[in-house]
């Protein structure tokens, strides 16, 4: 079924005007006593209706913020204690939707404080009016009080209790999250041994018969080829398939040895020699090791991933351009164009490979931006990095 968050977001902010409406209108016909207890109660109806765990204001802060508005306003001299009566039903309520909800949704380190501080607020309650009424005394607070806490007492078991349902189907989730990574671990294990089995069959067979000629040499080497690209997608599907059930970034391991801007001429050398298309380098003097060393690594890698891309993706295309310059803002900005011709039937790329992906998270940790996408009549990789910032 597909959430319907923003809508029933959307639903209850109506509702919580009305509501306020509600409690701040009869208080027009009151005297001014009335007053303190018709905008607590107004206050508390909306706070228990609109705040959510994921809402702007976090859930702990609403809460405490109200119940301790409320313990103060019981002990606040106001006139006729029985101004307060038509109110306490209304602020009794939301408080209990309070405690529910904070039992429930407010990690650890907080719930105990803020859940006792709500609970409190809903178990005193009685006391704006017993403190202040001329006929009642210290008997009728603490019983009154006493009442109070069964409501409390309830409202706090039922957030226990779906507490521990969203625990345990937390876990569910996890268990069945490591059982399809286990799965997907499996296949990944007979699709590439497929594939690489293939490879070594192909180079044992090419040895034993007698030597090719040119067109079963590249007949062979194009067998070779594919059978490699087809093990590496399957690796592509499967790590995209691990991220998005782990629902985390990526963790590579550090690299033994960090790369630079001023590594690129020999990299784009190794490329060349790998590959029939044309390539330049337009590398500004004034960029080469003005980056924090993580930073320069990440460029490094950048360009090495949009390379490999091309390779896999676009092995004809006819020219390569690679340029690290600056922006007018002063950041460092690279880009990986290849010009490979309109792309053929079911070869579109799809954003890049899951390389890209873990580098985006990296450029993003280091407060840049990093993009690929079609350009002109092939594709493009760009990255801006904040270039003053990492100096």
């Amino acid at each position: 079924m597909e959430d319907d968050a923003p809508g029933r977001r959307r639903r209850r902010r109506w509702l919580a005007g009305p509501a306020a409406a509600a409690m701040l209108l009869p208080a027009a016909l009151w005297p001014r006593e009335a007053l303190l207890s018709a905008v607590m109660a107004a206050l508390a109806l909306v706070v228990s209706i609109t705040v959510r765990p994921a809402a702007r204001i976090p859930l702990d802060r609403a809460a405490g913020g109200v119940a301790a508005l409320s313990l103060v306003a019981d002990f606040v001299p106001f006139g006729r204690a029985e101004a307060a009566l038509l109110w306490l039903p209304f602020e009794t309520l939301a408080l209990l939707v309070l405690l529910e909800r904070v039992v429930r949704h407010v990690p650890a380190p907080r719930v105990g404080l803020v859940g006792a501080l709500t609970g409190t607020a809903a178990v005193l309650l009685p006391l704006r009016f017993t403190l202040h009424a001329a006929h009642t005394g210290l008997k009728e607070s603490v019983f009154l009080a006493a009442l109070a806490l069964f409501p409390a007492a309830g409202a706090a078991g039922v957030g226990l209790y779906l507490r521990a349902l969203d625990n345990r189907r937390a876990h569910a989730v996890a268990l069945a999250r490591r059982e399809q990574r286990l799965e997907v671990a499996r296949d990944l294990h007979d699709f590439v041994a497929h594939e690489v089995t293939g490879i070594v069959l192909e180079a044992q067979a090419a040895q034993l018969g007698e030597d090719p000629g040119p067109a079963e040499h590249r007949a062979l080497l194009a067998r070779i080829e594919q059978a490699g690209l087809r093990a590496l997608d399957s690796m592509d599907r499967t790590v995209a398939t691990l991220r998005e059930a782990d629902g985390r970034p990526w963790e590579e391991p550090g690299p033994t040895r960090l790369h630079g801007l001023a590594d690129l001429p020999e990299l784009l050398d190794r490329f060349t020699a790998m590959s029939p298309a044309q390539v330049t380098l337009s590398l500004a003097d004034e960029v080469a090791g003005t980056l924090a060393p993580e930073a320069e690594d990440t460029a490094y890698r950048v360009v090495l991933e949009a390379l490999t891309n091309v390779r896999r993706h676009a092995p004809r295309a006819g020219r390569v351009e690679v340029r690290a310059g600056r922006t007018a803002e002063g950041a460092v900005e690279l880009s990986v164009a290849d010009h490979a011709g309109p792309a053929a039937p079911g070869g579109a790329r799809q954003g890049g490979g899951t390389g890209l992906a873990g580098l985006a998270e990296r450029v993003g940790a280091l407060g840049g931006a990093l993009e690929a996408g079609p350009y002109a009549r092939g594709w493009r990789v760009r990255c801006v990095l904040p270039g003053p910032a990492f100096r």
